[in-house]
């Protein structure tokens, strides 16, 4: 868009902003207002809500869906006196599997499905899932979401930069006004990352002056490095990381190269924002108003704060296809105190990966793979980019992009260090590579697990 028609961000955010929601008959600004009234709320003041909010979910899912009925049944649950998840402990966790095969069943019937709106995600796990949300519900969702944004720096009604994959291209008029009026994002295709699409986002940039820069947490790193090393200035307000694990040395060149702290945000599709890091940056607040999370042993016991564990939530907005005890796949650790920006909310201390990217030792216990990658990149000088991929217990592979200060002693250094963490006998194969491949959704993974099943230890 041309700046001679760009609004003023005051205006979009005071005038537009509304009026769209107005004409849409969307809650979504109205969920924001009263999320953003709420957050220095007590933490019994929100207990009470997320008590009254989880009641309400759990009621309507066994009264409207045939699965969650079936399942309240065997746990012998009363959906009346759930009030706390520790009442649905004995509820069997929502797998992929499950929601993969029995969609239909999940699904509310006060819900037409073609009403709904629906979600593809689940591809780096193996297990495609179409999931779906009601509209009310996706509403709530994008007001939480954009007041994790404000928690950056960004304001409502300035423009956004988003760095993603395959971004989205609006089709009919309704959603070019959309684009060019109220959303005004500038997009940057990982997909098409070089130097030609860096300088024509940048010159975007210079036309848009977004005040929030938001994608993919490894693709903001390499933006960072690229337009460092091309000689190029961007200012963002706020920096927005997410879809998968920032890394520390990552975090530390894109604070330095846009003069800005990031903030680490985490979610899924299935239940869009789980938890975010506010300005002090203690931890990521638990979306507490619209998800409870647990974190949970391999025995389904839960964990203490501090120690690693698989995530499960409960979503308490989607009343469509209600998500309760839905183990996302990922690995995280709770915090063991809130954060001192004075939110109730309770904080992830940190998320520590995909289950799928965890790897196996030879002695059959698990190694985070992301705790490798970190380990390495902040030991040895020379490394690009790293990667980690074990087709078996005896096997890893190793993709690597080598950089100034690299030296040929850094792969022995390697081997070492792997075969101390995951077994003496350990073979490594590393392939120099001049960028690391992405995944069909534009993200990257850095450890990847093919071992078909756990090893006998």
């Amino acid at each position: 868009m041309s700046a001679l028609f760009r609004l003023p961000d005051c205006f979009v955010g005071h005038v537009v902003e509304p009026v769209w929601d107005l004409y849409e008959r969307s809650v979504r600004l109205q969920t924001y207002r009263r999320l953003e009234l709420d957050q220095f709320d007590s933490p019994h003041a929100l207990a009470c809500r997320r008590a009254e909010r989880l009641n309400r979910i759990v009621r309507h899912a066994v009264a409207t869906s045939p699965f969650y009925r079936q399942r309240f049944d065997g746990a012998g649950i009363d959906p009346a006196k759930v009030r706390d998840m520790a009442d649905l402990a004995s509820l069997p966790l929502l797998t992929k599997v499950d929601v993969s095969t029995h969609t239909d069943e999940i699904i509310s019937d006060r819900y037409d499905r073609r009403s709904l709106v629906p979600a593809k995600t689940g591809g780096s796990t193996g297990v495609a899932l179409h999931v779906y949300c009601d509209a009310r519900g996706v509403e709530r969702r994008n007001g939480a979401a954009l007041l994790a944004d404000t928690w950056s720096g960004w304001r409502l009604g300035q423009p956004m930069a988003a760095v993603w994959g395959n971004p989205p291209e609006p089709v009919t008029l309704r959603n070019r006004l959309r684009r060019a009026l109220k959303d005004r994002v500038v997009f940057l295709d990982t997909m098409k990352l070089d130097e030609a699409a860096v300088r024509a986002f940048a010159a975007d940039w210079r036309r848009m002056k977004p005040g929030l820069l938001f994608g993919h947490a490894h693709s903001i790193f390499l933006l960072a490095e690229m337009v460092e090393s091309m000689g190029i200035e961007l200012r963002p307000d706020g920096i927005v990381a997410t879809s998968m694990m920032l890394l520390q040395p990552e975090r530390e060149v894109i604070e330095r190269v846009f003069d800005r702290q990031v903030t680490n945000r985490y979610g899924c599709e299935e239940v869009s924002l789980i938890a975010c890091e506010c300005e002090r940056h203690e931890g990521l607040h638990i979306n507490a108003e619209h998800v409870a999370v647990e974190v949970l042993r391999d025995d389904g016991t839960a964990c203490a704060p501090g120690e690693d564990g698989r995530l499960v939530i409960t979503e308490l907005v989607n009343y469509g296809m209600p998500m309760l005890r839905y183990e996302v796949g990922d690995r995280g650790e709770l915090h063991d105190r809130l954060c001192s920006c004075g939110r109730p909310h309770p904080l992830l201390r940190a998320v520590t990966g995909r289950v799928a990217d965890f790897l196996f030792a030879a002695d059959g216990s698990r190694v985070a793979g992301i705790s490798l990658i970190e380990n390495t990149l902040t030991r040895h000088p020379g490394i690009g980019q790293l990667q980690i991929v074990q087709d078996e217990v005896s096997r890893l592979t190793v993709n690597l992009v080598r950089a100034e200060g690299w030296r040929e002693d850094t792969v022995e250094a390697l081997t070492t260090f792997f075969r101390d963490a995951l077994g003496a006998d350990l073979r490594l194969d590393v392939t120099y590579m001049d960028r690391i491949p992405r995944e069909p959704n534009g993200k990257y993974r850095f450890s990847i697990c093919r071992v078909a099943a756990e090893p006998a230890s």
